[in-house]
């Protein structure tokens, strides 16, 4: 089978390897579709922390049964691609996203940017009649799902969202489906476009909004977030970046704010999204700006961040 494997950063090469072997509960899958992330593009680029190279990138999967125990050959699925020990006090708390040994597909272990993979049955989620681009979308959906989730968010609550990648697009599409008031901090113009023209939010003002939310991993964006929070408010950062973050303490504790990480995503998030696909309230073509070919692949991370590109979602379809 064929496999891209990113040596060191700014580097992608195309490798020949052998066809992974199935053990008794796991499946072995054919890659049909893989989202690009922003965890790949930092990866690619040098600067995603958590990250070792060489490393197969990939996590936003659409997969095809082959061999499985569990689930019929033909299949179409997706992976929760966040894999937990079950055993460290996070995990007995049931919040398995942030495992004290968790491995990340993709990131911590090689991942899905390659023909075929073996995962755990327990980590597969079958789609019952979803597509290959729902199902590439769902991981991403869920861990905008799950910051939102963390925002205890209420309708009618007035939220800014600061960044307009896809994990910001996604964090507005489902604030705004749960009824907030959205606006948007994005200085890149045609994503603010995007957003004003296709989800109905405002562009952000003065104004102090109850909850604000980072989805964009930069530190001076990540610092400006302290002062657009109203008094009681909240601050979720999904966004990550590797630098140590500060914040006036005299602002922040005067306002009683509440300060709170968002990493990754729970089987709950993702039952959530797939369910929100199959209700018909998200459409996957609206974000999907830009589609690859598995021959394109090595190519194409130099020019992802690249403003004229005008990117919004980037797809790579590896088999039909």
């Amino acid at each position: 089978m064929q496999q891209w494997i990113c040596n060191q950063p700014g580097t992608l090469s195309l490798q020949e390897a052998e066809m992974p072997l199935r053990t008794p509960g796991f499946s072995l899958l054919r890659v049909r579709n893989i989202g690009i992330c922003g965890t790949d593009i930092h990866a690619f680029a040098g600067n995603q922390p958590f990250f070792s190279y060489p490393r197969i990138l990939g996590h936003e999967l659409a997969v095809e049964i082959v061999e499985s125990d569990t689930f019929s050959p033909g299949e179409l699925a997706t992976i929760i691609p966040y894999f937990n020990c079950a055993t460290c006090g996070a995990c007995l708390m049931e919040r398995s996203n942030c495992c004290e040994n968790i491995q990340v597909f993709g990131v911590h272990t090689d991942g899905g940017m390659r023909e075929y993979i073996v995962v755990e049955d327990r980590y597969i989620l079958p789609g019952n009649g979803l597509s290959a681009d729902e199902l590439a979308l769902v991981e991403p959906l869920s861990i905008a799902a799950h910051g939102l989730r963390r925002a205890d968010l209420k309708a009618g609550e007035k939220v800014l969202v600061m960044g307009a990648g896809p994990i910001g697009l996604f964090t507005i599409l489902l604030a705004k489906i749960q009824g907030a008031l959205v606006a948007v901090a994005e200085p890149n113009a045609s994503r603010l476009q995007f957003c004003l023209e296709n989800l109905g939010v405002s562009e952000a003002s003065s104004a102090a909004y109850s909850t604000v939310i980072d989805a964009t991993g930069n530190l001076n964006a990540i610092e400006s977030g302290f002062a657009k929070m109203a008094h009681g408010g909240k601050y979720v950062l999904i966004g990550l970046q590797k630098q140590a973050i500060s914040f006036s303490h005299p602002e922040f504790h005067k306002r009683e704010a509440t300060l709170m990480s968002s990493r990754n995503a729970t089987l709950e998030d993702f039952h959530y999204v797939m369910n929100l696909f199959r209700d018909g309230k998200i459409q996957a073509d609206k974000f999907i700006s830009h589609r690859f070919t598995k021959n394109q692949v090595p190519g194409i991370f130099t020019k992802m961040n690249e403003p004229n590109q005008q990117v919004i979602k980037a797809m790579i379809t590896l088999a039909e």
